[in-house]
């Protein structure tokens, strides 16, 4: 029987496994790397808190986490530092689009949103010219199961809270930061 060996079929299981695999710590530790850009320290963090500890979930191995936050710190050489750059654009029909992307290269990065807009009749527009139409909301989602218990919490939401929606199971806090 040509073509049915089990150790092939095994090999493009754990291969296709492993791409996943590899996919979701690429972006695991990019987000550590953005967290870790304004503070190191996971204790006076709470996004690299966070961070760190859904790549613990995953099985991302300790080494890998530090070298993380080295790469978001800046402290690695040769790595570039990682930037947060706004385009703003206009969609078919005239729809105004804001794209917010972390980046270590803006050139790469600029050249493939040029190209997804241009495939899908888009083009880019100047500085200001979209932006002025929106405003930034940051938000905090946690399920209703979970409610925040640390009272130092509770506070600094309820004084951040410009309103808030309820669903079914999650709460969601809106803030104007």
């Amino acid at each position: 029987m040509s073509g049915h060996s089990k150790w092939t079929q095994i090999k493009h299981q754990k291969a296709t496994a492993d791409k996943k695999r590899g996919k979701l710590f690429s972006i695991l530790t990019k987000r550590i790397a953005i967290a870790a850009r304004s503070d190191k320290n996971p204790e006076s963090n709470p996004v690299l808190k966070v961070a760190i500890e859904k790549a613990r979930e995953k099985n991302l191995s300790k080494d890998t986490i530090e070298r993380a936050i080295k790469r978001g710190a800046g402290e690695l050489p040769g790595a570039g530092p990682i930037e947060e750059v706004v385009y703003e654009a206009y969609g078919q029909g005239g729809a105004q689009i804001v794209v917010v992307a972390s980046t270590d290269n803006k050139n790469r990065t600029t050249g493939n949103i040029r190209h997804i807009l241009t495939k899908y009749n888009g083009s880019m527009s100047g500085t200001g010219s979209v932006l002025w139409n929106f405003a930034r909301k940051d938000g905090v989602f946690y399920p209703k199961t979970k409610q925040p218990t640390d009272q130092k919490l509770a506070e600094l939401i309820a004084e951040l809270i410009a309103a808030l929606e309820e669903d079914d199971d999650v709460d969601e806090v809106f803030t104007n930061l």
